[in-house]
């Protein structure tokens, strides 16, 4: 399920208590989700992943797992970065959080993501080809390779977050 915040903030994807991913449009189709007809499913494969992050193949293109708990997460361009909530009061008090959070990170080791264009957010359960507008979010991403890492953050007392951060490499 996709939230939103007031009107002009960031749109949040939900979990149903899995992980969320962020597959490539080019390849949404060849995501199952749950419904995968073989052993293992593309939710079994995505819950499978061990870390904050992982890449998963999908197709001919790779996606990216957000692993360990199902935080809601939004991306926010400005920064490159996924925010996980993990826990604050609101939004707000989450969101003000981040810019502290990039600079005190103590991130894991990166791993490398192709990316052809845009992804779309959504909960691993779900079929890629599932309606667009119900619990999908667009980053509209430019193609290349990425460095992707991850970190756990308690920028304020009463705050705890996730960081997924995205840097496009030459």
């Amino acid at each position: 399920m996709v939230r939103y915040a007031e009107p002009g903030t960031v749109q949040w994807v939900d979990s149903g208590g899995g992980p969320l991913v962020a597959v490539p449009e080019t390849v949404l189709p060849f995501w199952t989700g749950a419904d995968g007809e073989e052993t293992a499913s593309d939710y079994d494969r995505a819950c499978e992943v061990d870390g904050q992050v992982g890449l998963l193949p999908v197709g001919d293109g790779v996606a990216l797992v957000f692993g360990e708990e199902p935080a809601s997460t939004a991306f926010l361009p400005d920064q490159g970065v996924f925010v996980r909530w993990s826990a604050a009061d609101s939004e707000a008090e989450l969101l003000a959080g981040v810019p502290a959070a990039l600079q005190v990170a103590e991130w894991s080791p990166e791993v490398r993501w192709n990316v052809p264009g845009p992804v779309r957010l959504f909960d691993a359960a779900r079929p890629g080809n599932a309606d667009p507008g119900a619990g999908q979010v667009r980053i509209a991403l430019a193609p290349g390779r990425y460095a992707v890492r991850a970190a756990r953050v308690q920028p304020g007392p009463e705050t705890w977050l996730g960081l997924v951060q995205l840097r496009r490499l030459a």
